[in-house]
């Protein structure tokens, strides 16, 4: 009995023809010879460090103060900026695995910083206050004027 084709298209549809196809006595075309059909593109890994670009690292070095750049610092820079980023995501993983979580959060990364002694200061929840907005700014900032008149 011959093996039964879709009435209809579909994924198996193609296979089914391809296998129906024989040439000359041998195997059909598309049994046993690994993937049928065009290949899917595969995405090839590349050094993601290299997306800092050369005018990124002179915005950061402009920001520090920096006049003049040598043409070897960029890739000092970047080797330096990925040793640092792993130490510091290394920690952010253990964190989030020991909640047993898959999403990162601020207080992760918030630890994680504090842990290698460089913390960052204005996300801690304990300090935290609520910006004011609009009327509440308004009326705050006229009652200091009241009291500066007195």
């Amino acid at each position: 009995m011959p093996p039964t084709l879709p009435a209809r298209g579909g994924p198996s549809s193609s296979r089914a023809k391809a296998v129906m196809r024989s040439v000359g006595g041998k195997a059909p075309l598309g049994v046993g010879k690994g993937k049928v059909g065009a290949k899917r593109h595969r995405r090839i890994l590349k050094d993601t460090i290299q997306g800092i670009t050369k005018p990124a690292i002179r915005r950061l070095a402009r920001r520090g103060g920096v006049k003049r750049i040598s043409g070897m610092i960029y890739e000092e820079v970047r080797k330096v900026l990925k040793d640092r980023l792993s130490v510091i995501l290394k920690d952010i993983t253990t964190y989030t695995e020991y909640r047993g979580a898959k999403t990162v959060t601020v207080e992760d990364v918030i630890f994680a910083l504090r842990r290698i002694g460089r913390p960052i200061y204005g996300f801690d929840p304990e300090t935290y206050t609520a910006p004011t907005t609009g009327m509440k700014r308004k009326a705050i900032a006229g009652a200091s004027q009241d009291m500066d008149e007195d």
